[in-house]
């Protein structure tokens, strides 16, 4: 008998609004703020582009543009992640450039440095940081994805005002604001700073998306800036009820293919994997609880850094050289997470990873583990399942096996493939 649990594949029924056409919504939902009464022909405007992978960003960003020089505006694009990429420009544009964000899709120029203005002091008494190329244009598009932060709660989280206060702030704002939340609450500092950006730094709008559980534009939506405050916590509230889930909510060991800043700030939505309080281990009212995490490897598109890695208790050894320890600790250490650089336990196969943390799990036996494992935190429509969710997966209407149970599928060399 094998040591390890049988596994079988469900697939997750989740609601699935999706925005349809998504340079004309864009086109529709700018055109409905009348913008052509403020930007005046020949004047610059400055677009945002973050490091997220957003799903149709390029898409967006483009249509963003288009509709700018419809008003006879001159925009261009600004990179605005903080301290992501390494905290330089050349890493910024090349994070974007990645996401498909280039002059020669979007037919407008990229302007990347990490030079920042100090607008001013906000009341908590630390400068005001702002993007230079971005301050010193006429108008400024904010575009980002709403979504809940892997490591804040409160009416506002991830989206519009969050790229003004960290994404525009860029390092030396992120530093700062970061230290800053220490001693103030997230959402004080988040709108402190905001309200000084929308009054200081001639903010045109914004341009709010929203994604399904399955990784796909649910919503696109253009906002007032005098809007931002109220109109966020609506948006998240949808966000959050969109958010991808795993389909059970205890788990001796989730095991995860691969780990980025494009797929979260923190590598893994720790909403999704309930850790948003605590690196290794769920708060009380926490779900999902998860004894052991497991991580295979980084995507391409996070250059190296790996971010969150030491949320997981083990990985493959393959991780731990993918990873670019300088980008990693400067991000890390900009937020104020320095235990998310931090390196697991690492080992060159699978087997010998599932050796490792299989024992570590409490009394229950190997092959009766539950085990889950997916693909990424996005990407969890379709997931593997020890059997010991078998049960209870056969009863449950959101849920289709389409994979029997069958043998952990390791080959050879030891290794599992990728979840498909």
């Amino acid at each position: 008998m094998s040591n390890y649990p049988q596994l079988f594949r469900v697939r997750q029924t989740f609601e699935r609004p999706v925005a349809p056409d998504i340079p004309g919504e864009v086109e529709r939902q700018l055109a409905g703020l009348q913008l052509q009464e403020r930007v005046q022909p020949g004047e610059r405007v400055a677009i945002t582009a973050g490091s997220r992978g957003i799903a149709n960003i390029q898409f967006i960003t483009r249509a963003i543009v288009e509709h700018v020089k419809s008003l006879g505006g001159q925009p261009f694009i600004v990179p605005a992640m903080g301290s992501h990429g390494g905290g330089t420009a050349e890493g910024q544009r090349a994070l974007i450039e990645a996401y498909g964000i280039t002059e020669e899709f979007c037919g407008c120029p990229i302007l990347a440095s990490m030079e920042t203005v100090v607008v001013c002091q906000a009341e908590e008494g630390f400068p005001v940081h702002f993007d230079r190329h971005a301050f010193e244009a006429d108008h400024v598009i904010v575009c980002g994805r709403v979504k809940p932060h892997t490591g804040f709660v409160g009416e506002i989280e991830s989206g519009l005002m969050k790229m003004m206060l960290i994404g525009l702030g860029k390092h030396h704002g992120a530093k700062i604001y970061h230290r800053a939340i220490m001693n103030h609450s997230f959402g004080q500092i988040l709108r402190s700073v905001a309200r000084e950006v929308i009054a200081r730094c001639r903010i045109l709008c914004g341009v709010a998306i929203v994604e399904n559980a399955y990784d796909e534009t649910a919503l696109i939506e253009a906002v007032r800036p005098l809007e931002f405050i109220t109109r966020e916590p609506e948006l998240l509230k949808l966000a959050r009820a969109w958010l991808p889930r795993l389909p059970f909510k205890t788990a001796d060991i989730l095991l995860i293919d691969e780990i980025g800043k494009n797929i979260s700030g923190t590598g893994m939505d720790t909403n999704v994997i309930g850790r948003k309080y605590n690196d290794h281990v769920a708060a009380a009212d926490e779900w999902p609880k998860i004894k052991r995490i497991g991580v295979r490897g980084l995507t391409a598109a996070t250059h190296g850094n790996a971010t969150g890695l030491g949320i997981a208790e083990f990985c493959r050894s393959q991780v731990v050289r993918a990873m670019d320890v300088n980008i990693t600790r400067i991000n890390c250490l900009t937020g104020g997470h320095p235990t998310a650089a931090m390196l697991p336990l690492d080992y060159e196969t699978d087997r010998e990873m599932l050796d490792a943390m299989l024992p570590t799990i409490g009394l229950t036996e190997p092959p009766d583990a539950r085990v889950m494992w997916i693909r990424n935190t996005l990407d969890v429509a379709e997931v593997e399942c020890s059997t010991a969710y078998f049960a209870a997966a056969q009863e449950r209407a959101d849920l289709q096996i389409v994979i029997p149970p069958r043998a952990l599928p390791l080959d050879e060399a030891g290794n599992l493939a990728r979840v498909k």
